[in-house]
């Protein structure tokens, strides 16, 4: 099922999206980026359970980013994150948002999703404040994918 988040999950979506972070696959989140943009988070929920969670992020009045994307280990691979995915991107649509990116370390998964890769080029500078943050900048590998809604 998935559900809006709630206060009590943030420390959960945390360890969740942490566990990747620490294997260099994303940012981290700390427990107040969280709380500062707890309304643009979607969780799927198991038996009570946070399987995975993501997040639609407004860059400006064209573009929103998919982020912070992460599924359990032990439920890859079932379809969780193409339902976050939707549900996003859905959100999006509701929005009037004309295009959705993401950046990432599975084009693949993005392709199926219908995202195309693009330059990063492309991008605006907005979507780059999360980067000064990373240790990877300014040397960012992510894949820089686009899709429109």
């Amino acid at each position: 099922m998935l559900r809006r988040v709630k206060i009590r999950d943030v420390a959960e979506i945390v360890a969740l999206i942490n566990q990747y972070a620490m294997k260099g696959e994303m940012l981290p989140r700390s427990r107040s980026q969280l709380y500062a943009n707890l309304r643009d988070y979607v969780i799927a929920e198991v038996d009570g359970r946070i399987i995975g969670v993501g997040a639609l992020s407004i860059i400006w009045d064209n573009l929103a980013e998919v982020r912070s994307l992460a599924i359990d280990p032990d439920y890859a691979g079932q379809g969780w994150g193409r339902q976050i995915v939707n549900h996003l991107l859905e959100e999006a649509r509701d929005l009037e948002l004309p295009q959705v990116f993401a950046m990432t370390y599975k084009p693949g998964f993005f392709t199926k999703m219908g995202f195309r890769i693009i330059d990063k080029k492309e991008l605006p500078h907005k979507v780059w404040k999360d980067c000064l943050h990373c240790t990877k900048f300014p040397d960012c590998d992510e894949i820089a994918m686009v899709r429109e809604v």
